[in-house]
């Protein structure tokens, strides 16, 4: 068996929310747990929080962080699973509770393929009743991910369906969730692990598209259950990053002449958003953003990153567009206008997008 490192990101009050049925279900996995660490990466730490942790998970191990950065919590989990030599690296949400065989799946899947990189549990909405419990709603199939830049998660809402096809690992074209997924120790040499700049949002995208430019796949392990307390919120802070990210994931990943061509249905789509942020209080975030990309070492970073990004890719935009898509089909964010006017436009770019970019 192979050591695996689980690491957690705990914020402010979430280990008083919601350890404990997490804690439960690790220490009840079929996989060896003298091969398991946990990690807990304590971010915004203080003393109470930290004295929580040590009493009600006396076995993991706590990593105190102070500024709230969620991609620079994981890294530092990431460093101490490779340091105690874990040949995996799980990252998993707090707010979960994982099936018995999550973990055994998980590797079973990764050992499968020496060219997997990264698997994906299959993740369920937090049932709510006896009934759902039985027929659970899905949370993530893996994510789909839009050609400018914004991720959404595949099956949502979704009753599960029996697999009868005895098929238990299936390629994700988009993005593995970041709610629960492995990823390999040779993957994460090779990565680098988490851009600390994107702080939080986009994070999950930013290592999939590293994970697949590198060569290798993203999979989902249709037998690794996660339960997930799955919450969508549309704070301000929240559509800062995720506003902010999407671009730098355009900028970082696209050649020049790709990022040229979707100059136009970049603006329109910008637009669209500008006018709905007046609607929704976000404009303000907005112009933060706007600032953001006027600032020099903000392009002193782009350019850095593409300098990395481009230097080993092993995929061209023609392939990486194959695996995206043209249309938000999310119904947490559905609403006519993007459904009868924003979606035809954008879906209509794309598809004469991906006759033209062959390079």
């Amino acid at each position: 068996m192979k050591k695996v490192g689980i690491v957690l990101v705990n914020y402010k009050d979430y280990v008083n929310r919601y350890l404990a049925e997490c804690q439960t279900s690790i220490e009840g996995q079929t996989y060896d747990s003298q091969f398991v660490n946990v990690y807990i990466v304590d971010n915004a730490t203080s003393q109470e929080s930290r004295l929580f942790i040590s009493k009600a998970y006396p076995t993991a191990k706590i990593l105190p962080r102070y500024d709230g950065n969620y991609a620079a919590a994981n890294n530092v989990g990431i460093k101490q699973a490779l340091l105690d030599d874990c040949e995996y690296v799980v990252i998993a949400n707090m707010d979960t509770k994982f099936g018995k065989d999550w973990l055994n799946e998980l590797v079973k899947a990764a050992e499968n393929d020496s060219q997997i990189g990264v698997v994906q549990s299959k993740i369920f909405l937090y049932p709510e009743t006896e009934a759902e419990w039985k027929q659970p709603k899905i949370n993530s199939v893996g994510n789909k991910l839009h050609y400018l830049g914004f991720g959404f998660t595949d099956g949502y809402g979704e009753v599960d369906r029996p697999n009868d096809s005895g098929i238990t690992v299936k390629e994700i074209p988009g993005y593995a969730s970041g709610c629960s997924f492995l990823i390999k120790k040779q993957v994460l040499e090779k990565i680098i692990g988490y851009d600390e700049e994107l702080y939080m949002y986009h994070d999950d995208i930013d290592v999939s598209l590293k994970v697949r430019l590198a060569g290798y796949k993203i999979v989902l392990a249709t037998k690794s259950i996660v339960y997930h307390k799955y919450e969508f919120s549309r704070s301000v802070r929240m559509f800062y990053f995720m506003e902010r990210n999407r671009y730098l994931i355009m900028l970082i990943y696209y050649k020049w002449l790709t990022l040229l061509l979707l100059f136009p249905i970049m603006i329109v789509m910008d637009l669209g958003l500008l006018f709905f942020s007046v609607l929704n209080n976000t404009f303000y975030s907005k112009l933060k953003i706007y600032f953001y990309f006027l600032r020099p070492k903000t392009w002193k970073y782009i350019f850095e990153r593409r300098k990395q990004v481009h230097k080993k890719r092993a995929l061209s935009d023609g392939e990486l567009f194959a695996k995206l898509v043209g249309r938000l089909d999310f119904m947490e964010i559905n609403n006519p206008l993007l459904k009868w006017v924003g979606n035809p436009i954008t879906d209509l770019y794309f598809k004469f997008m991906k006759f033209i970019i062959i390079w």
